[in-house]
């Protein structure tokens, strides 16, 4: 059998179906987005045996977790899952709440609890019981539980959505750590773009309980048909290296092939890597060489599609820059007076642009 995770089920319920085939990278994050109720939460029980298909199948790798004739019990996957809420022992300490799945396994098979501690920042917390610790400190707390019984895959079902949003940015950065530094799958859930640009390596975006699209995120973004699924939030990600911080003007310009964007500075060094989120709606598009404008994020481009949007007076178009692409959110009837078509030379105005922190 192929490297990678294997899920395929079948749930049948009064109002609900879920009907999904799924083949999903070995590494990396896994994002499973959509809307509410669309069977995300169901999917990632039933890959975690906490719901059962009689007909499902469920692999990682060479290690079958259900298929005919076999369903193996959830305590006996080696996997963590980390909730909405922070489900933590409340008379116990973070340490102890940390040691109490870890204790139960094997010493050989035990993670080492200190880089653990250490990748998730919670050294300091070790004594506190999780009444002491703010939302974001117990969900980090969450995480390095779930990671502490040394799992082959870890979960999360929303990790976020019970934050506030400056604890979601206290807590995104680790995610991003987890992602870049542990040699585990991640299958995350989320309802959130932003979260989807942050940290997504893989998408499969689900609608009533079906697959409508899943792929890599990098090359998934660029389909045309996708964005009623998006909505407001549709744009690109561009994955960018920090090429100039401008102290005077508190603006750090971030380099990707084809050029460069200009955005507030959040503190990143030079030659940081990171990933730009570029909405469809901050971009404008301009058939001459735009002169003393407010907008000083202007690339030129070439037309390379154009699309559909969620409104019948919109369109989107996608712009390439020479080994990236933008993408324009503007009105059909601009396209009309501007005889914007495929192959045209534009100049892209980016009004905004979102850094990662």
């Amino acid at each position: 059998m192929a490297s990678g995770i294997h899920a395929k089920f079948c749930l049948n319920r009064p109002g609900f179906t879920l009907d999904v085939d799924l083949r999903l990278p070995s590494s990396g994050v896994s994002v499973l987005f959509g809307a509410s109720g669309c069977g995300k939460t169901t999917l990632l029980r039933l890959v975690a045996g906490l719901e059962k298909d009689s007909h499902g199948e469920m692999a990682i790798d060479d290690e079958f977790w259900q298929t005919e004739g076999k369903w193996v019990p959830p305590h006996r996957r080696a996997l963590g899952m980390v909730f909405q809420q922070a489900h933590l022992f409340a008379h116990l300490s973070v340490r102890n709440n940390l040691e109490y799945g870890w204790r139960r396994l094997a010493p050989t098979e035990r993670r080492d609890l200190a880089s653990v501690v250490d990748l998730l920042g919670i050294g300091h917390l070790m004594d506190r019981k999780p009444a002491g610790l703010s939302g974001g400190e117990a969900q980090r707390v969450c995480i390095a539980r779930a990671l502490a019984v040394s799992p082959r895959l870890l979960l999360m079902d929303e990790p976020l959505s019970a934050l506030d949003h400056s604890r979601k940015r206290e807590i995104l950065p680790y995610l991003e750590k987890l992602r870049d530094e542990l040699g585990i799958p991640i299958l995350y859930v989320t309802h959130s773009p932003d979260e989807v640009a942050r940290l997504a390596d893989h998408l499969v975006i689900l609608d009533q309980g079906r697959v409508v699209a899943q792929g890599a995120f990098t090359q998934l973004q660029h389909r045309m048909d996708l964005p009623r699924w998006i909505g407001e939030e549709v744009g690109l990600v561009l994955e960018a290296v920090i090429g100039e911080v401008d102290e005077r003007w508190g603006l750090a310009r971030a380099d990707f092939p084809g050029g460069g964007l200009w955005a507030r500075d959040r503190g990143l060094p030079v030659g940081k890597r990171t990933r730009l989120k570029v909405l469809a709606r901050d971009v404008s598009l301009s058939v001459l060489p735009p002169a003393r404008s407010s907008i000083q994020n202007v690339l030129a481009g070439v037309v390379e599609a154009l699309g559909e949007d969620e409104h019948p007076g919109l369109m989107l178009v996608r712009v390439e820059l020479g080994g990236s692409a933008l993408l324009a959110r503007v009105s059909r009837r601009a396209v009309h007076e501007m005889a914007i078509a495929i192959g045209m030379q534009v100049w892209v105005q980016v009004k905004t642009v979102a850094l990662a922190e």
